[in-house]
Protein backbone atom coordinates (compact mmCIF):
# COMPACT_ATOMS: atom_id res chain seq x y z
CA UNK A 1 0.00 0.00 0.00
CA UNK A 2 1.01 3.55 -0.74
CA UNK A 3 -0.46 6.62 0.87
CA UNK A 4 -0.25 9.89 -1.03
CA UNK A 5 -1.12 13.24 0.52
CA UNK A 6 -1.26 16.39 -1.59
CA UNK A 7 -0.91 19.91 -0.24
CA UNK A 8 -0.32 23.41 -1.50
CA UNK A 9 -3.56 24.12 -3.31
CA UNK A 10 -5.48 27.34 -2.87
CA UNK A 11 -6.84 30.46 -4.50
CA UNK A 12 -4.57 32.56 -6.70
CA UNK A 13 -5.04 35.30 -9.26
CA UNK A 14 -4.37 34.71 -12.92
CA UNK A 15 -0.67 35.03 -13.64
CA UNK A 16 0.27 33.86 -10.17
CA UNK A 17 2.08 30.77 -8.97
CA UNK A 18 1.49 27.82 -6.67
CA UNK A 19 3.60 24.83 -5.71
CA UNK A 20 1.85 21.56 -5.00
CA UNK A 21 3.49 18.85 -2.93
CA UNK A 22 2.68 15.17 -2.68
CA UNK A 23 4.13 13.21 0.21
CA UNK A 24 4.29 9.43 -0.14
CA UNK A 25 4.51 6.72 2.48
CA UNK A 26 4.07 2.99 2.77
CA UNK A 27 6.27 1.71 -0.05
CA UNK A 28 9.62 2.50 -1.60
CA UNK A 29 8.95 5.78 -3.34
CA UNK A 30 12.06 6.07 -5.46
CA UNK A 31 11.39 3.07 -7.71
CA UNK A 32 8.14 4.28 -9.30
CA UNK A 33 7.20 7.07 -11.65
CA UNK A 34 4.86 9.73 -10.33
CA UNK A 35 2.23 11.80 -12.05
CA UNK A 36 -0.07 14.74 -11.55
CA UNK A 37 -3.60 14.81 -12.94
CA UNK A 38 -6.47 17.24 -12.58
CA UNK A 39 -10.23 17.07 -12.79
CA UNK A 40 -13.12 19.52 -13.00
CA UNK A 41 -16.78 18.66 -12.34
CA UNK A 42 -18.36 16.71 -15.15
CA UNK A 43 -15.08 16.04 -16.94
CA UNK A 44 -12.68 13.13 -17.06
CA UNK A 45 -9.45 13.20 -15.14
CA UNK A 46 -6.82 14.95 -17.26
CA UNK A 47 -3.08 14.29 -17.37
CA UNK A 48 -0.89 17.21 -16.31
CA UNK A 49 2.71 16.01 -15.81
CA UNK A 50 4.74 12.92 -14.95
CA UNK A 51 8.28 12.13 -13.85
CA UNK A 52 10.30 8.92 -14.09
CA UNK A 53 11.39 6.95 -11.05
CA UNK A 54 14.81 8.58 -10.95
CA UNK A 55 13.67 12.03 -11.98
CA UNK A 56 15.63 12.13 -15.21
CA UNK A 57 12.66 12.13 -17.54
CA UNK A 58 9.57 14.28 -17.47
CA UNK A 59 6.46 14.54 -19.61
CA UNK A 60 3.91 17.36 -19.79
CA UNK A 61 0.51 17.97 -21.25
CA UNK A 62 0.66 20.55 -24.03
CA UNK A 63 -1.65 22.82 -22.05
CA UNK A 64 0.89 23.26 -19.24
CA UNK A 65 4.20 22.89 -21.07
CA UNK A 66 6.49 25.82 -20.32
CA UNK A 67 4.42 26.90 -17.31
CA UNK A 68 4.46 23.86 -14.98
CA UNK A 69 7.48 21.92 -13.71
CA UNK A 70 7.40 18.52 -12.02
CA UNK A 71 10.25 17.48 -9.77
CA UNK A 72 10.85 14.89 -7.09
CA UNK A 73 12.98 14.50 -4.00
CA UNK A 74 13.42 10.80 -3.36
CA UNK A 75 15.16 11.45 -0.06
CA UNK A 76 11.98 13.16 1.17
CA UNK A 77 9.53 10.83 -0.62
CA UNK A 78 7.91 13.87 -2.17
CA UNK A 79 6.96 14.99 -5.66
CA UNK A 80 6.27 18.62 -6.51
CA UNK A 81 4.39 20.53 -9.17
CA UNK A 82 5.50 24.13 -9.61
CA UNK A 83 2.76 26.02 -11.42
CA UNK A 84 3.56 29.43 -12.89
CA UNK A 85 1.59 31.83 -15.09
CA UNK A 86 -1.63 30.26 -13.89
CA UNK A 87 -4.78 30.70 -15.94
CA UNK A 88 -8.45 30.40 -14.94
CA UNK A 89 -8.66 27.22 -17.02
CA UNK A 90 -6.12 25.62 -14.67
CA UNK A 91 -8.80 25.61 -11.98
CA UNK A 92 -9.36 21.99 -10.90
CA UNK A 93 -8.78 19.42 -8.22
CA UNK A 94 -5.20 18.22 -8.62
CA UNK A 95 -4.27 14.63 -7.82
CA UNK A 96 -0.90 12.97 -7.54
CA UNK A 97 -0.51 9.31 -8.41
CA UNK A 98 2.08 6.56 -8.16
CA UNK A 99 2.80 4.34 -11.14
CA UNK A 100 2.30 0.64 -10.49
CA UNK A 101 5.36 -0.52 -12.42
CA UNK A 102 8.86 -0.89 -11.00
CA UNK A 103 11.46 1.53 -12.43
CA UNK A 104 8.77 3.09 -14.58
CA UNK A 105 9.04 5.99 -16.98
CA UNK A 106 6.66 8.94 -17.10
CA UNK A 107 3.21 8.07 -18.41
CA UNK A 108 0.13 10.11 -19.30
CA UNK A 109 -2.31 7.20 -18.95
CA UNK A 110 -4.28 7.08 -15.68
CA UNK A 111 -4.50 3.29 -16.11
CA UNK A 112 -0.78 2.98 -15.36
CA UNK A 113 -1.18 4.54 -11.94
CA UNK A 114 -1.95 2.30 -9.02
CA UNK A 115 -2.30 4.69 -6.10
CA UNK A 116 -3.93 8.11 -5.92
CA UNK A 117 -4.05 10.91 -3.40
CA UNK A 118 -7.22 12.58 -2.20
CA UNK A 119 -6.69 15.72 -4.28
CA UNK A 120 -6.12 19.40 -3.57
CA UNK A 121 -8.21 22.24 -4.98
CA UNK A 122 -6.57 24.89 -7.14
CA UNK A 123 -8.68 27.91 -8.05
CA UNK A 124 -7.39 30.62 -10.38
CA UNK A 125 -9.41 33.81 -10.48
CA UNK A 126 -9.48 36.11 -13.50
Amino acid sequence: QVQLVESGGGLVQAGGSLRLSCAASGRTFSTNAMGWFRQTPGKEREFVAAISWGGGRTYYADSVKGRFTITRDNAKNTVYLQMNSLKPEDTAVYYCASDGAYLSGPSSSPRNYEYWGQGTQVTVSS
